[in-house]
């Protein structure tokens, strides 16, 4: 039947406009740049420009918080200069810092206050200033990225109807899992044909993932309209204020922390913690996998066995699964020597931990928001919903930073050692002999976390049960 016709009416309202994939595929690219990179940071750092454990774990705890608090500001600002543009502006500032993170390296290698190669990590930067160039750099990475995630969503929505907005979201969910996914499996490969060096050169791939999407947006983006939701600063200002001076949304936000400080700390602890205990041959970056895997496979059973249960009880249940994630990331060494289907018991451990970390994640996330919006004022929903995301704001800072001192206490920076410790460890990884004094209580590092995971649990139980007296409404 012609386009004319009702057949044909329906066939257009179900087709997305250009601006709509245009935006889609470059969330899969930006996603792809960001999870290549981030999942590799804290090595990128130490390895590359020779920041301490816990150095390292703060300068990308900053990063990834920031990340977390910045766009609802920078979407503010989205919507005075349209989205076109914030999409160029987040996409130069994206290229210029992933491209500064790869060219920061080659530039002190060159004027010969660095050494870096395939073995060789590093050699110069230890007591040098010269390594927190980073910092500025970063901050291009941070800013750009704010942007990306209000203005991506404010697309969907515009460019969908009624009728194609559960769809639209649906293809957009598809394309950030995808390009996760893609980013954090390309680590590997360049660290397995380029050794150390694979950590920069990382950049340069995720530079040209941010330079491609500049392109696109710049020939094809065209939305009808470039305004999301058109808060003012003023009027997030006192959101925020608001959010922060009621006592109850400020302690649920506390008590979700804890769970995303285990799940936040697992980038800064992991790729560390499996390369130094089972070897470079390890992969952590597809370790991490695993994770958004777990998610994909059970979180439409969970949500359907949950269905009946409030949003509580569901969460309830995510906070004490989240306790056997870390306890099973321990456990790795303490089940001795010899592989595990084909894998270290470290790498084999590790990759059951986070599966039950995806578990929790499957329980937990879908109804956080849910109830969040529960708890606050009659009619203000949306708008203390601009903020349900501070927990994950304080969990990259409280986790990274607690990752940074655990690492440096439990399972220290190989070079740290004597000579003599460092030659036992290659022993030990090669199969002769037990590992260094120095990492016996490696695994504490993960009991910590345990718990931290235990008390958020029991005090959630707590909470609802004292939300539950207070004001029935808040919990049904």
């Amino acid at each position: 039947m012609a386009d004319g016709g009702p057949d044909g009416l329906d066939v257009r309202r179900s087709r997305f406009s250009v601006a709509f994939w245009t935006a889609n595929v470059v969330e899969l690219l930006e996603r792809a740049a960001w999870y290549g990179v981030f999942v590799a940071i804290t090595l990128y750092l130490s390895r590359i420009l020779a920041f301490s454990d816990i150095e390292a774990a703060a300068v990308s705890g900053v990063f990834s918080a920031g990340l977390y608090l910045l766009p609802t500001f920078s979407g503010a600002w989205a919507d005075r200069i349209g989205f076109r543009r914030a999409l160029l502006l987040a996409f130069a500032l994206l290229t210029i810092g992933y491209g500064g993170m790869w060219l920061l390296p080659v530039l002190l290698q060159s004027a010969g206050l660095a050494t870096y190669g395939r073995e060789v990590a590093f050699t110069g930067l230890e007591h040098s200033g010269h390594k927190w160039l980073f910092v500025p750099v970063m901050l291009f990475v941070m800013v750009g990225g704010s942007f990306i995630k209000s203005v991506i969503t404010g697309t969907v929505a515009n460019e969908t109807t009624a009728d194609t907005r559960a769809r639209g979201y649906s293809i957009f969910y598809a394309m950030v899992n995808i390009g996760a996914f893609g980013g954090k499996t390309i680590v590997q490969p360049l660290r397995e044909s380029m050794g150390n060096e694979g950590l920069v050169v990382l950049n340069l791939f995720a530079a040209g993932m941010t330079a491609s999407a500049f392109v696109l947006v710049l020939l094809l983006y065209r939305t009808t309209d470039g305004h999301g939701e058109g808060k003012s600063m003023a009027e997030i200002r006192r959101a925020l204020v608001a959010v922060l001076s009621r006592g109850r949304l400020v302690v649920l936000i506390l008590i979700i922390t804890g769970f995303w400080m285990v799940q936040h700390q697992l980038y800064a602890s992991m790729p560390k913690y499996v390369l130094r205990m089972a070897g470079e041959d390890a992969a952590p970056s597809w370790y991490a996998n695993v994770n958004p895997a777990v998610v994909v496979l059970t979180v439409g059973a969970v949500t359907t066995l949950m269905r009946m249960r409030t949003a509580l009880s569901s969460m309830t249940v995510g906070m004490f699964i989240m306790p056997i994630s870390a306890f099973w990331m321990a456990a790795g060494n303490l089940v001795g020597a010899g592989e595990i289907l084909g894998m270290h018991p470290i790498a084999f451990m590790m990759v059951v931990g986070i599966g039950f970390q995806g578990l929790a994640e499957s329980f937990i996330s879908p109804r956080y928001l849910e109830y969040f919006s529960l708890q606050a004022p009659k009619g203000q929903e949306g708008l203390y919903l601009g903020f349900s995301h501070l927990h994950s704001f304080l969990a990259s800072l409280l986790g990274f930073l607690t990752s940074g001192f655990l690492l440096e206490r439990y399972c220290p920076e190989p070079r740290t050692l004597s000579e003599a410790e460092q030659a036992q460890r290659l022993a030990a990884l090669a199969g002769d002999g037990p590992m260094p004094a120095a990492y016996a209580h490696a695994h504490y590092l993960w009991y910590v976390f345990v718990g931290v995971a235990v008390v958020s649990a029991i005090s959630l139980v707590i909470y609802g049960r004292v939300v539950a007296r207070a004001d029935p409404r808040k919990t049904d």
